[in-house]
């Protein structure tokens, strides 16, 4: 097992180099790790997850409203499948709430059975238009005016963090190595490709770029221009668990021009969230809120569920989206050069992340790697960060067995100092505090760190000396 976060790079070849470790760059070397290759993934951050992958709506798909025939289309229902199977298995906690799409003028409502007509073509056949009186009975926080909704009773809510983290931990245990603090400066194509990084030269036959936001710069590092990823911010808010009993299901926009709009949705961590916001910016780092995204928020929330605006703020934040100007993804591969790029991944890359990697696989191939003798990678169990399953603190057998797991250290959170201590010690540990949050919730309270923080910094500064 190999993470490096800093110093040269190990010398020889890899077989297949994936560039990103989001979402769905580790499904990628995940997938990979089952052939008896010599395979890297490297990333510029110093932890998994931390660009896109950390910030967004958290929703498990059922791909109902993608763009018919489309690679998304296919990818995304294949992928739901595959990720609710995958996350029962490795105890990502997941919550099926389904989901209503409200109407609340006629031009809306008039739009609800294309809607449902254009889910059966994408072979989701269980969305329904629900009468008004319905839709109040089932929400009866909701604001006036609804005239309707579509239901689409199989979209579920997911915790994103605990699926990158536990496609890397699977795919570095099963021999793949990971490279933090990595960053590609330069490719010279060739066989094999040599990638400049800011750790020294690294060599590798294949090559797969899932470099999120910059996957453009990296695709033209190698000749091509097939796309321009524009940034798209997306601000949203975390409400308090005091406001998760006012809603029921994932509060759905009619989609518009700009994505799917501002939705309101319950958390797996027992919060609610309002978002996100849809802003095209030049700037692939402007992930700061901003007065005016969190007033309109507040404005469309307020129509939404009004007593929502009511209760208090957990949190604030902003993800960036990899818009493409495209209603598909932007995968290519080039098989003589021996690369693939996947790119314009956007809000539902988290679905599809495992049947992306499949495909991805499948093209790989097609540019000569030899994908024979594959071997299913042994499972992994990642701690559950979920309301609705039991954790650490409540369990009187893992105390009792371990006293570590009854010595709370976040009490917003209810975070232990057993669950922190397992995730500095973990096979990919983080590498800051906002890294070993995503891990365990720790400083994702109310308080945001106010009174556990300094205990937490102490404990993850130990583990690191």
């Amino acid at each position: 097992m190999t993470v490096t976060t800093g110093g040269p790079l190990p010398g020889g070849e890899y077989d297949v180099t994936v560039i990103g470790a989001g979402v769905v760059g580790t499904a990628i070397a995940r997938e990979l790790a089952r052939l008896p290759l010599r395979i890297a993934l490297v990333d510029a951050s110093d932890d998994v997850g931390d660009g896109t992958s950390k910030a967004n709506t958290a929703i498990l798909h059922t791909g109902f409203d993608a763009v018919p025939g489309s690679l998304e289309s296919r990818l995304v229902r294949e992928g739901s499948r595959r990720l609710a199977t995958y996350a029962a298995e490795s105890g990502i906690p997941v919550e099926p709430l389904g989901a209503l799409l409200v109407a609340w003028d006629e031009e809306q409502l008039a739009a609800l059975p294309g809607l449902a007509e254009k889910a059966v073509r994408n072979g989701y056949r269980a969305a329904r238009i629900v009468p008004a009186g319905e839709v109040r009975a089932r929400e009866p926080e909701l604001g006036p005016g609804v005239l309707g909704a579509l239901e689409v009773p199989g979209e579920s809510v997911i915790c994103p963090w605990s699926t990158t983290l536990a496609y890397a931990t699977q795919a570095v245990r099963a021999g793949v190595d990971l490279h933090l603090n990595c960053r590609v400066r330069a490719v010279t194509s060739g066989d094999p490709h040599l990638l400049a990084t800011g750790r020294g030269p690294l060599r590798t036959r294949h090559l797969v770029n899932a470099a999120g936001l910059y996957a453009d710069e990296i695709d033209r590092l190698l000749g091509h221009a097939d796309f321009t990823v524009t940034p798209r911010r997306g601000q949203l808010i975390v409400f308090d668990e005091l406001a998760r009993g006012l809603v029921r299901h994932i509060l759905l926009p009619v989609p518009g021009a700009l994505g799917k709009g501002v939705l309101v949705t319950p958390t797996v961590h027992g919060k609610v969230m309002l978002g996100p916001t849809a802003e095209d910016l030049d700037d692939k780092t402007a992930t700061g809120s901003t007065a005016d995204g969190i007033a309109l928020l507040r404005e469309k929330g307020r129509r939404i569920l009004p007593a929502l605006l009511e209760e208090e703020v957990t949190a604030v934040y902003a993800g960036l989206r990899t818009a493409t100007g495209s209603e598909d993804y932007a995968v290519r591969a080039h098989p003589a050069q021996r690369y693939v790029t996947v790119g314009g991944i956007r809000s539902t890359g988290l679905t599809a992340s495992m049947a992306i990697a499949a495909h991805v696989v499948e093209l790989l191939a097609d540019g000569g790697l030899a994908t024979s003798g594959a071997v299913e990678p042994e499972p992994v169990r990642v701690p559950n960060l979920g309301e609705a399953f039991p954790r650490p603190y409540r369990d009187a057998e893992m105390i009792a067995a371990d006293p570590e797991y009854g010595r709370i250290v976040c009490h917003c959170e209810r975070v232990t100092r057993g669950e922190i201590r397992d995730a500095l010690a973990a096979t990919v540990p983080p590498g800051s505090l906002d890294g070993l949050r995503r891990r365990t919730r720790a400083r994702a309270g109310r308080c945001q760190g106010f009174h556990c923080g300094a205990a937490v910094r102490a404990l993850f500064e130990d583990a690191r000396r």
